[in-house]
């Protein structure tokens, strides 16, 4: 044990994923401070943030590094704007908060979303319209191959929806802090997404005023708390599968089938289509193969009951059946959202 790291061995990792699933890992390094990086000798290793988008196997024969760095200081701010770097280990959901608190806006879509700030840009998480590359300015990684740090920029992260360049080099960058840029000016936001306006239109009304950013962070819980399950009381991964994004030709086949398929504009090819609508339209709301079953509230998310100890195993039948049902009944193949992690620390089910 040291300033900068703790060493664990056959570290129980259960309440290290809100899915809770069981998993032992033949090595755990909290790390709480980016010092110790270049210090460390490792062959392979897997990184594991707050769990919150992760599929975990039984067993991890892999050292797992689990950053814990905190801060938030200033890199530079005017009138209009501030820019924070962000370490790795700080909470998401506390840190957009504290933000919007502070009179700082852009994060408020991103309200409510489990995990830390330094997975954010793995994923490129999103929600309600926003995604983390719309705030984002750069990133600041240890890279295993030249066993340096390095800053790359947004453009060097290869964003696209739910993806990034750490996404296709798992093993290559350890993320230890991010840089956004936030407004000052409460009269810009987004509410465009589905429901939020409205929702927030309420609460603005409410105090007989405009909207503000803070009514779109509040109607953004409301809306998240109404639908989802809170992984400590009901564990979960949060949202499983990916919006589709089907041909306009293809989504105009099927709104004359069922006009009431929602859709978002991408480009004037593409729309995309939400999979919980899918989910729920083919009837699987609520259901599943026990012990993983969909969320009564909100399909697209999927729980995990006890008292049976789910597995990856129960993890994939579940999500087969999800797929297949929906496919046979829309022709959309449905794509899992949470990254699946193999024994060895690797990620994907059909590698070697």
């Amino acid at each position: 044990m040291s300033d900068t790291h703790q060493i664990h061995h056959n570290y129980d990792l259960s309440a290290h994923n809100t899915m809770a699933l069981s998993c032992i890992a033949d090595t755990a390094i909290i790390l709480h401070d980016e010092a110790a990086l270049p210090t460390l000798d490792l062959t392979s290793f897997f990184v594991l943030s707050g769990g919150s988008n992760v599929l975990l196997p039984s067993r991890l024969h892999t050292t797992v590094l689990l950053p814990r760095m905190m801060g938030i200081q200033t890199v530079s701010e005017d009138d209009k704007q501030i820019i924070l770097s962000v370490k790795a280990g700080e909470d998401w959901y506390k840190l957009v908060t504290y933000c919007v608190h502070q009179g700082w806006y852009g994060l408020e879509n991103l309200a409510l979303i489990p995990g830390l700030a330094g997975a954010a840009p793995v994923q490129n998480i999103g929600a309600y319209g926003v995604q983390l590359e719309d705030v984002l300015v750069s990133v600041r990684a240890f890279d295993w191959q030249t066993r340096s740090f390095v800053t790359l920029s947004r453009d060097d992260c290869h964003f696209a929806y739910r993806h990034s360049i750490f996404k296709d080099n798992p093993e290559r960058y350890l993320i230890v802090a991010i840089d956004i840029c936030l407004h000052k000016d409460p009269t810009r936001y987004n509410s465009s997404y589905g429901d939020l306006h409205a929702y927030a239109q309420k609460l603005a009304d409410e105090q007989a005023r405009p909207i503000t950013p803070i009514d779109v962070y509040q109607a953004v819980i409301a809306i998240r708390q109404s639908k989802l399950p809170d992984p400590k009381v009901l564990a979960n991964c949060g949202s499983f599968f990916q919006n589709p994004i089907i041909t306009t030709a293809q989504y105009n086949t099927l709104k004359e089938q069922y006009p009431t398929l929602p859709s978002y504009l991408v480009d004037d090819e593409h729309v995309k289509v939400p999979a919980g609508w899918l989910i729920d339209q083919a009837g699987l709301k609520g259901l599943g193969v026990a012990p993983i079953l969909t969320h009564q509230k909100q399909a697209l998310v999927l729980t995990n009951h006890a008292p049976q100890v789910a597995t990856q195993a129960n993890i994939k039948t579940a999500q087969t059946f999800i797929i297949d049902t929906v496919f046979d009944k829309f022709g959309i193949r449905l794509v899992r959202e949470p990254v699946w992690v193999r024994e060895n620390g690797r990620i994907g089910e059909n590698q070697s």
